[in-house]
This record gives C-alpha cells, sequence and structure tokens, in this order.
C-alpha cells in the first residue's frame, strides 16, 4: 500500500469531495518511475525545485493505481502518465520503456519523455514506437549553459520538435520555467507563438503555469483568454483565487484536472506569503528542510489537520467552481470530459 488513509482524510473526502467528483476521473498529470532507472551520475536535480523529490523515491505503475483506488474508492480512475523523476538525460530511455510496457499492460494513454537535443526524425520515431500520445518536456534538459532563471520554453521544446507534434496533432504537456511564472512575458509570448504556429499541439500548460499565488499571474489571463487552443491543467496547484481567474478566462471546456502523482500524496497546507508559495508540513515528514523556502514545518496540533496534497487541489477547485456558478456538467468536463477528448483526438495520429 503506497500510503495510510487517516481518519481526517475520510472526513475531508466524505464531506467536501466524493459528492463535487463525478463517478469516473481522468488524471492527466501523473507520474510513473522506478529508482533504479535513475543515472544519478547525470543528475541535474539542482535546476529544480528539491522538495519534490522527498516526497516518494519510486511510483511504479502498481503504485500508481493502488494510490487513485484510496483516494477515490468509489470512483474510476483512468491516469494519462509520463515518467517522473527527470533529472538524468542518459535515464530517459529507460524510463520512456518502462512507461510504454505499463501503458500496454494496464491500456493506459502516456506521453513519452523526450531530450531537446533529438532531431525532429527521433522524436517522431520514438512516440511512434512508445504508441504514446505525444510528449512531456521538462526544464531540466534545456542546455546547461543557460541560467536556471533565464530558461526559455524552446529551450526545452524547441521548434523543430512542435513541427513534429503540429504534424501528428499530438499533445505536449509543458512544465514552464522562469522566475515570472505564467505571468513572464516571454514565457507568454512563446505560448502565444505555439498556439499560432502550431494549432494542431494539443498543449497543456501544466500547473496553471506554475501560478501558485494570485501574484503569479500578472496580465497573463487578459492575453490567455483570446487563445482557443491551449488548455490548462491543475496539478499541484491549490490557488482557488488563481481557478476562479482561469475558469473565468478561457472556461470549464479547457480546464483539465491534474494531481502530479506521486507528490500529492504529501500531507500538507499550502499558503502565499509576499506572493510565494510556502508547503506547510509535519516536522521531520521530509527530511531537512531548513533550506527551502518553499518548506515549512509546523506543530504535530496542526499537521495533525492535513490532508492529501490530493484532495487540497480539488477543493480549491471546489471552492472556486462554487465562486463561478459551475454547473455538475461542468465539472465532468474538468474532471473527465476535456481530458478523453483530448486523448481521443490523438489517436490514429
Amino acid at each position: 500500500m503506497p500510503f495510510e488513509i487517516k481518519d481526517v482524510d475520510k472526513k475531508f473526502y466524505d464531506e467536501r469531495l466524493r459528492d463535487f467528483l463525478p463517478e469516473k476521473i481522468l488524471d492527466p498529470h501523473s507520474h510513473i518511475w522506478l529508482d533504479h532507472l535513475i543515472n544519478w551520475k547525470d543528475s541535474v536535480a539542482g535546476k529544480i525545485q528539491a522538495w519534490p523529490l522527498k516526497v516518494a523515491k519510486e511510483n511504479s505503475i502498481e503504485d500508481l493505481v493502488a494510490g487513485y483506488k484510496l483516494y477515490f474508492p468509489d470512483k474510476e480512475v483512468t491516469p494519462l502518465f509520463c515518467p517522473g523523476n527527470v533529472i538524468s538525460k542518459s535515464s530517459i530511455e529507460g524510463m520512456n520503456e518502462y512507461c510504454s510496457a505499463s501503458a500496454a499492460q494496464y491500456n493506459y494513454p502516456f506521453l513519452t519523455l523526450t531530450n531537446p537535443d533529438w532531431d525532429a526524425e527521433t522524436v517522431e520515431a520514438t512516440i511512434k514506437r512508445d504508441k504514446s500520445i505525444g510528449v512531456k518536456v521538462y526544464l531540466t534538459f534545456a542546455p546547461d549553459y543557460i541560467p536556471v532563471d533565464e530558461i526559455r520554453i524552446f529551450d526545452f521544446l524547441p521548434r523543430h520538435h512542435l513541427e513534429v507534434l503540429n504534424e501528428n496533432g499530438w499533445a505536449a504537456l509543458l512544465h514552464i520555467a522562469r522566475p515570472g511564472r505564467l505571468g513572464d512575458p516571454l514565457n507568454l509570448a512563446q505560448m502565444l507563438e505555439i498556439e499560432e504556429r502550431y494549432p494542431n499541439v494539443k498543449l497543456i500548460i501544466a500547473h496553471v503555469g506554475r501560478a501558485y499565488c494570485p501574484e503569479d499571474v500578472g496580465n497573463a489571463f487578459e492575453l490567455l483568454k483570446e487563445t482557443k487552443n491551449m488548455v490548462f491543467d491543475l496539478a499541484a496547484n491549490t490557488n482557488a483565487d488563481v481557478f476562479e481567474q482561469l475558469i473565468n478566462a478561457v472556461g470549464p471546456k479547457r480546464i483539465l484536472f491534474g494531481s502530479d502523482e506521486p507528490i500529492s500524496r504529501m500531507r500538507m497546507k499550502r499558503i502565499c506569503e509576499n506572493g510565494k508559495y510556502i508547503n506547510l508540513i509535519a516536522k521531520g515528514a521530509y527530511g531537512d528542510v531548513s533550506n527551502d523556502p518553499h518548506m515549512r514545518e509546523v506543530s504535530k496540533e496542526e499537521s495533525d489537520t492535513f490532508t492529501f496534497f490530493m484532495y487540497e487541489i480539488i477543493e480549491a477547485m471546489r471552492v472556486a467552481a462554487e465562486r463561478t456558478g459551475l454547473s455538475p456538467a461542468d465539472i465532468e468536463d474538468i474532471f473527465y470530459n476535456n481530458a478523453h477528448r483530448l486523448i481521443e483526438s490523438t489517436k490514429g495520429n
């Protein structure tokens, strides 16, 4: 069993989430990997936040499936997964092979992890070999000479890869970089360029563009409300104010649930202080976090009230949905239909 369900979790789920959620859920942002597949010798973990790596050493397909049954005992859950712990270029091949085999075994869709160094032919051949529906790209694989805070979208999702995705109608799950997050002008310019130049790419902006606090949004939604194609997933985001802005900007047809499993099994509460997100956690739960500005340990009395990150994501959407007057049909779209439609649109390509 990947984790324990406590009374606080049962109460939270029963009182807030069970009736809100549809009977079928599609989680379009989850990860699987085995620790022995990671080559730590060429790790670039220093480019990314440290705390997610402390939540799970690995997450097998069996653990992923078992986890959904614990979180959602009365629901039918389908994942769209991709490799996790993406810190080593030399590990890409083995990670993709594991995902491809797991997808075939369970009849689940998945996304191929790509290396921006690959030429167009390699990208196309790998996706077809893997029988995936598109790609997961990540900033860790941007060229090493680029400072982390200056990484642009096209540094790890190059245009020649986008051309392949556009020609084939495939998906791309994009975790944007840069300290400005969703509101960063260069991020927005390149997102809009993808929208205009590559209209057949099924572009998924992960984590609502990492806008974990309202200050991360800037004027993004004023620009993005004019877009037609890109969609946004909720993974690892618990901010109801941001979700409310998202709903008002693009509507419920272009929003996908997403968890970022397995990090969503964290017991935590997220707050924003001075425009920065902080995960409140139990003392000692995730090792030494004294140097991590995004992690703060709290008293046992407080942490004993915490439930899963997974539930906090959904609760934030429940609050935003209530504020904006979404219907049960809209909720079914966000938690199942939109992702299902996107996946089906890539098949046969």
